[in-house]
């Protein structure tokens, strides 16, 4: 939560929206983000926090534990027309790192533009080679792309 409200412009930059939703109360999320966010980031939490005490919504995106009463850590790229694009869930011990959420995001939004005319393939970045799908791609992808060029 902390490291996407510093990073927020740069998600509003890319004309991304954040809704961060928890089991807890909108009561505990205010005490959370002037006790504790709001030290860590400078200033409250720029998104909506919504409370989803009875995990209607974790049930609906699959990070419910129903054992545990409580919703996984997850993040989910949803396209302009309601599509999960991408989903990422973990437990809580383990963080997620912005920077891959930022890179998939703009690979998403570079296929959208592109009418899925081209594909992004691992570790790519605004300004580096795409791949063009079809016939031609067939067995000769390592032509044209190789996993090590994410280094250069």
């Amino acid at each position: 939560m902390s490291a996407v409200a510093a990073n927020y412009e740069k998600l509003q930059e890319l004309n991304a929206e954040v809704i961060s939703v928890s089991v807890d109360s909108h009561f505990v999320h205010k005490m959370w983000n002037d006790h504790e966010l709001v030290k860590m980031v400078g200033g409250d939490v720029p998104f909506p926090m919504v409370a989803d005490q009875a995990g209607n919504i974790g049930r609906a995106y699959g990070c419910w534990d129903e054992n545990q009463g409580i919703e996984l850590r997850g993040r989910f790229i949803i396209d302009p027309d309601g599509v999960i694009q991408a989903m990422e869930i973990l437990t809580p011990p383990v963080g997620r790192k912005l920077d891959e959420t930022i890179r998939q995001l703009q690979a998403f939004q570079h296929v959208r533009a592109t009418g899925g005319k081209e594909a992004c393939p691992a570790g790519w970045q605004p300004g580096k080679p795409t791949l063009k799908p079809g016939p031609d791609l067939v067995g000769n992808v390592w032509k044209v792309w190789n996993p090590k060029m994410e280094d250069e």
